[in-house]
């Protein structure tokens, strides 16, 4: 629901803010007092195009702020989360628009940056907007489909072609994918082949190469080592003033000191356990010194081990482990081209069998279109008769999608052609119906398809997930026609947000609140102010001005008490 709009700087507007409600909110006004410039500012917030010429004169720059709020979870959370924008406390959302004078523009959803394509994407989910200066989401085919498709209550078909669809498609793409060129296939078996045979002949084990690098170090340095240990070991046992002598006579000086001072005990005990450790050692090295052994074969068929190793390392990997997991990846991808053939097979009969699947649901929901389309033209005119279009032919045009194609909706295109005027062919809309006309078009199948939807037990669309904004419904209507197009705003303001801009007290009378646009003076320049209308009197008064103009007689006063008694009755 569209909570709040602020306005700055805009066109005659100064600083306005107005604070809007569910149900029915009417604005009224004279000719050129600014109704429209309010329906203007919200499609700039919406992301709609921008240029200096919107700023009043004499600003540097105008801005404008819609604030959209909904009970419970909002339907625009994953939308802007989408974008990387937070989602605002308490279901709020904030779009602000500034323009500057230089004609640049910045965008900000919940005063975070964010691209004009993607609040226009998200506009559609907070509002229609319907005036002949507006893009008319009605004459959008897939729209249209949507309309007929919740007339027909058939989303339970929807759900299911849009799954078999993607079913269908993933077989699609599979079978693409097994039927690449032939010889390329072959090229590739034969590569692969190779590798897999080079790698499998290596018998690579992990940590393989670690290992052979430690023994090539052992038996290339034999001497060295050899020294090292007899050296080691001669310090530690054989030669004179041999470490584990020492330790032995220290251990004799410390047990004799022992016996005049008990502190030393411990020590006796930490010696002993040093000598113990010193004995192991050189029992280690004599016995290391001892396999000592001069091997030049195995040192030679190491470094041959540790050259393929190399090698197959700059093929295949970094490592021992990393060859091994290419060796595992490419036996795989061998094993698949190997049994393509059998795949190929498979999958073919997978996709005639999920095609038939598609196209059986998708017949069905066809069939069920055509009937409910049936419905649907019938009950609009009915409408719009009553909305002072009784003239207006309407037919709902189909085509079929080709044998074995069709999307994710089915294998329908659908086209609203209509005649608003008698001796005109029925055509697409946007090339023959006015901005009224579409208005009246929209709100009667509004209407129709939201009593289908209460008639399924499904609710509608809850109360400010939409806000529809009709500018000019009234254009060439009056009398009764226009008393039911109030009621029918008001039916379709049950279940969702209208803001209705309108010339005429047989339509401001159902509001849910009334506002006033007024153009004044002030300082020798021109704004734009706008009333809430809060009590009977001031709305009885403003319907009275638009009955008769200036003149407002008592006559006139107490028809419009009436009219206001008669529409909330």
């Amino acid at each position: 629901m569209l909570r709040e709009i602020h306005i700055q700087n805009y066109a005659v507007i100064d600083s306005l803010s107005v604070d809007f409600g569910p149900g029915l909110d009417v604005l009224s006004g004279e000719t050129g007092s600014g109704k429209s410039i309010l329906v203007d500012a919200l499609g700039l917030a919406l992301g709609g195009r921008a240029s200096a010429e919107v700023i009043r004169s004499g600003e540097e720059r105008a801005q404008v702020t819609a604030v959209f709020s909904a009970e419970g979870k909002a339907p625009w959370n994953e939308a802007i989360t989408a974008l990387g924008v937070g989602v605002g406390e308490e279901g709020e959302l904030i779009l602000r628009r500034e323009v500057q004078s230089g004609g640049r523009s910045r965008m900000l959803v919940n005063d975070q940056p964010a691209t004009l394509a993607a609040v226009r994407a998200l506009a559609h989910r907070l509002v229609e907007m319907h005036g002949q200066n507006e893009h008319v989401e009605l004459f959008d085919r897939g729209a249209q489909l949507n309309l007929l498709d919740q007339f027909a209550g058939a989303s339970a078909e929807l759900d299911s072609i849009a799954a078999l669809h993607a079913h269908r498609r993933e077989l699609e793409k599979e079978l693409e994918s097994l039927s690449q060129n032939e010889q390329e296939r072959l090229r590739t078996v034969d590569l692969l082949s190779f590798q897999v045979r080079e790698l499998n002949e290596a018998k690579l084990e992990p940590g393989e190469d670690t290992r052979l690098e430690e023994e090539r170090r052992v038996l290339a340095n034999l001497e060295k080592i050899r020294a090292a240990a007899g050296g080691a070991f001669q310090e530690l046992y054989e030669d004179e003033g041999a470490a584990i002598v020492r330790v032995a006579a220290a251990a004799r000086q410390l047990e004799e000191l022992g016996r005049f001072d008990s502190a030393a005990v411990p020590q006796v005990e930490s010696l002993a356990s040093a000598r113990a450790a010193l004995e192991d050692i050189a029992d280690f090295l004599r016995d290391y010194a001892g396999k000592l052994e001069a091997n030049p074969a195995r040192l030679e068929e190491i470094e041959d081990r540790l050259v393929l190793i190399d090698r197959l390392k700059r093929k295949y990997g970094s490592s021992v482990e990393a060859i091994l997991a290419y060796a595992a990846e490419t036996r795989q991808k061998l094993a698949g081209l190997e049994h393509e053939d059998e795949r190929r097979e498979i999958v073919r009969k997978d996709l005639a069998k999920a095609s038939a699947e598609y196209h059986k649901a998708a017949e069905a929901l066809s069939e069920k279109r055509l009937e409910a389309a049936l419905r649907l033209v019938k009950l609009v005119l009915a409408e719009l008769a009553q909305l002072g279009m009784e003239k207006t032919r309407m037919k709902i045009h189909f085509e079929k999608a080709p044998e074995g194609q069709g999307g994710a909706t089915g294998i329908d295109e659908i086209e609203f052609r209509i005649s608003p005027n008698p001796g005109e062919e029925l055509r697409v809309m946007e090339k023959i119906a006015s901005g009224g006309e579409i208005s009246r078009l929209m709100l009667a199948l509004r209407t129709v398809v939201g009593q289908a939807r209460v008639g399924r037990n499904i609710r509608g669309a809850r109360a400010g997930d939409t806000t529809f904004i009709f500018d000019e419904i009234d254009a060439g209507i009056g009398g009764r026609v226009a008393e039911s197009v109030g009621q029918r705003l008001k039916r379709l303001a049950r279940d969702a947000q209208v803001l209705c801009v309108t010339h005429l007290a047989q339509i401001a009378c159902f509001a849910d609140r009334h506002f006033y646009v007024e153009k004044s003076t002030r300082a020798n320049r021109t704004i734009t102010t706008i009333k809430h209308l809060s009590g009977d009197k001031e709305r009885a008064e403003e319907l009275a001005r638009m009955l008769s103009g200036s003149q407002i007689t008592d006559a006139v006063l107490k028809h419009a008490a009436t009219m206001l008694r008669q529409a909330a009755g």
